[in-house]
């Protein structure tokens, strides 16, 4: 049987499969349209199933378009179950005839784990190459020659699709792997939902991938589960969370909230990246303590007595009282904004009692005392007085505070050196990173204000407030009960609070997705939380994630190897010990997909500066383009050769360089785009599209080219205490072609290499 004839029989099912596809599609939007013309009516039960009718077709319909690129990319040849189609979804004809096995049923694992030695019943593994809803090629694998039947032995074509899905030229995005995960991969991939799974592997292993594509499989297994709480995936920076967006998509999933941890406080988005000295200190697990000490010193006890003049008398505020009223507010264990109301209750009852001595009633009743003190509470005289005793205080005011006093620094920063405590010292300015971990901190600390008490603030009258409140009393009752009925059925109560479910039933607003609600929400807890990079977070920012899973189901993928931050990992049992120790499991990942032999044997020498006892991953092809070096002043003629060669080009630099060289490449390469630190994700996505891109390492975690120029080693070696793995990030970018510029000399690890004009490099 011929190619085409086998080409033409594979068509005919893909093509059956995308009709199939497009009546489910025409019968989920008409769903969705119905629902959506009924109108927020009836009752608030009624709007509530509307709402949940409307987020199942949207979801539904979303992940049908998601799935239209490579919908079909395998077949399974089985001894006992016939032929089984393996895509990104499962489909069936109006009969329940199965056409179409989504790739993470348990029925698929034969795909990814099947081999010669243990077929798994498989007599054949197909790999279909699709361009749009045409198939273009087909690659067999053979598992079991003597099941094979004498048609299908004819019908045999090919080789694995891997290798030539490794050779492809990068786009500037991640594409999924759907069709071409190898074995420790889908060992990964499937593991259990429960507990913390560490996936260390090197650099090229597809630690990021395998999370994504696990991403996917969980939501597909427990998707009751996880699509309620939703699933966070943490990046290093905007420009990964560009390169990786369409992953998920792709693959059927359009609800699972990408972020960093600078976007992890909701309102705030910030990509300022601290000087590695003051990250460190920022990221340092005693500033949980500084904060605990900062916010203690807003709770005043001062020395002296403070005199209150009102009117024919005066009172006083003395140490006693305020130790008392300090003490009552600290044993219930409130953050500081909802302890403030005890403490404040405590000295209007003090007050209150003193002033009924002053105006000679004696001892005075519950009713008379409750008088006196809402007396107390209107004078302004008080409330200067009882604000600047224990003032409502927001994560931002505490931070900007603590930092902008000597004075406040000193107290609460105790445990930190004076070096230290001087590096945090600022007057305004930006906010960064590292201030997220510790706005997340402080808000543990401080509690939300209550909203009545910001329109007070707002210098609202007390009457307006109360009329408001008794106009809307009665509804507002009835709306809390049904929200709280709702959440209890639907398991959400530990989620979500019945007041905001309330809001939005009141609001009217447009739907929110799981994903949405979640980044607006601080306090949400996610079913499931994947760590890409982990190695860089710093212990604060372990913090404010581990609140964010309190059912601690993570997956954490990285190397430790690569650690380039000042405040990042060290082992893995360093981070993880101290919230599940003895209760997290390690898988790795040991074949390099993306870097070829020649590219890996020079970064290894590099990785045995780091630690000799380190070992780089076995990387499973050659290009025969070896690695080479040039002087610095070549840099603008070897990035337009780069460039000739075609894929995309990356020139990582030292940080103190980025500017200088930056121009350089600009006056050379119509379109280049130099990502600054820091950089917005507008920015980060213009750079993964440049025929050039020029970034330090910090911005190139997790990012591959077809080919990477690496300029003034010695530098990036040099500009941190974790240079030397800073260094071997950049040299495990490329997938194809690898040089390195400098004008200083080489290090041993990178010494002897060939110059491009000695046909070193295909082109060159």
């Amino acid at each position: 049987m011929t190619r085409q004839t086998e080409l033409a029989r594979e068509q005919q099912h893909v093509t059956r499969l995308y009709d199939r596809l497009d009546v489910l599609r025409d019968r989920t939007q008409r769903q969705l349209k119905d629902v959506l013309a009924a109108g927020a009516v009836g009752t608030m039960q009624n709007r509530s199933e509307r709402d949940t009718f409307a987020e199942m077709y949207a979801s539904r319909l979303a992940r049908l378009w998601a799935v239209e690129r490579g919908l079909v990319f395998g077949r399974l040849d089985h001894v006992d179950e016939g032929r089984l189609y393996i895509g990104k979804l499962g489909l069936t004809d109006d009969e329940q005839e199965r056409l179409l096995i989504d790739w993470r049923a348990p029925v698929a694992q034969p795909f990814y784990r099947a081999t010669p030695a243990a077929p798994m019943g498989v007599t054949r593994r197909r790999h279909l190459q699709t361009k749009g809803r045409a198939v273009v090629g087909v690659d067999d694998d053979l598992l079991d020659l003597d099941a094979l039947s004498d048609d299908d032995r004819a019908t045999l074509n090919g080789e694995a699709a891997l290798l030539a899905a490794l050779d492809e030229r990068r786009t500037g995005r991640m594409r999924d792997i759907v069709a071409t995960i190898q074995s420790e991969q889908d060992r990964v991939i499937r593991a259990d939902l429960n507990g913390v799974l560490v996936v260390q592997g090197g650099p090229g292993t597809g630690k990021t991938v395998v999370a994504l594509h696990r991403a996917a499989y969980l939501l597909y297994t427990h998707r009751e589960r996880l699509e309620r709480r939703g699933v966070l995936i943490l990046g290093p920076n905007l420009t990964f969370l560009r390169y990786i967006e369409q992953v998920l998509p792709s693959l059927g999933e359009t609800d699972v909230l990408l972020s960093t941890v600078g976007e992890l406080y909701p309102g705030l988005t910030t990509t300022v990246r601290e000087r590695p000295e003051v990250a460190a200190v920022k990221g340092d697990l005693r500033m949980a303590a500084v904060l605990e000490r900062a916010v203690r010193d807003r709770q005043r006890v001062p020395r002296k007595p403070v005199e209150l003049t009102l009117g024919r008398y005066t009172l006083t505020i003395d140490r006693s009282m305020l130790e008392a009223a300090r003490n009552k507010a600290a044993r219930s264990r409130r953050p500081h904004n909802q302890a403030r109301s005890l403490f404040v209750r405590s000295v209007l009852n003090a007050l209150a009692r003193q002033a009924a001595r002053k105006l000679g009633r004696g001892l005075i009743d519950d009713d008379e005392l409750a008088g006196l003190r809402e007396e107390l509470r209107t004078e302004p005289v008080v409330r200067t007085a009882l604000n600047r005793l224990w003032p409502y205080l927001t994560p931002q005011r505490l931070l900007l505070g603590l930092y902008g006093s000597p004075e406040r620094l000193g107290y609460a920063g105790a445990a930190l050196t004076p070096e230290e405590r001087a590096l945090l010292r600022r007057d305004g300015g930006e906010w960064t990173e590292s201030d997220v971990p510790l706005l997340d901190e402080a808000a543990e600390l401080l509690g939300e204000i209550d909203e009545q008490v910001l329109r007070a603030s707002a210098l609202q009258a007390e009457e307006e407030l109360a009329a408001a409140r008794q106009a809307e009393e009665h509804e507002r009752e009835a709306e809390l009960a049904y929200a709280r009925e709702v959440l209890e059925l639907t398991g959400l109560s530990d989620v979500m609070e019945a007041e905001r479910l309330a809001e939005r039933q009141r609001g009217g607003g447009p739907y929110l997705t799981t994903a949405e609600r979640a980044a607006a929400d601080r306090t949400w807890a996610y079913g499931h939380v994947i760590v890409d990079e982990a190695q860089e977070l710093s212990p604060m920012a372990w913090r404010a994630v581990m609140r964010r899973v309190p059912n601690r189901s993570m997956t954490i993928v990285g190397d430790i190897a690569q650690t380039g931050s000042a405040a990042g990992a060290r082992s893995w049992a360093e981070v993880l010990d101290p919230y599940v120790a003895g209760r997290w499991r390690q898988e790795e990942l040991t074949v390099n997909y993306r870097t070829p032999v020649e590219l890996m044997a020079l970064a290894s020498r590099v990785l045995a500066t780091i630690d000799p006892g380190l070992r780089a991953p076995t990387s499973v092809r050659e290009t025969g383009a070896r690695p080479w070096a040039a002087p610095l002043a070549e840099l603008h003629e070897l990035a337009k050769a780069e460039v000739g060669e075609g894929g995309k080009v990356a020139v990582v630099v030292p940080d103190e360089l980025l500017s200088a060289l930056g121009s350089v490449i600009s006056d050379a390469v119509v379109g280049t785009v130099v990502v600054t630190p820091g950089a917005g994700s507008a920015r980060g996505a213009a750079a993964l599209d440049a025929p050039v891109a020029v970034m330090g390492v910090a911005d190139a975690k997790g990012l591959e080219f077809d080919s990477v120029i690496v300029a003034e080693p010695g530098l990036i070696a040099a500009q941190s205490p974790k240079g030397p793995g800073d260094l071997y990030v950049a040299l495990t970018r490329a997938t194809q072609r690898l040089g390195v510029v400098h004008s200083q000399p080489l290090s041993p690890a990178l010494g002897a290499l060939p110059h491009p004009g000695h046909d070193a490099i295909n082109g060159l």
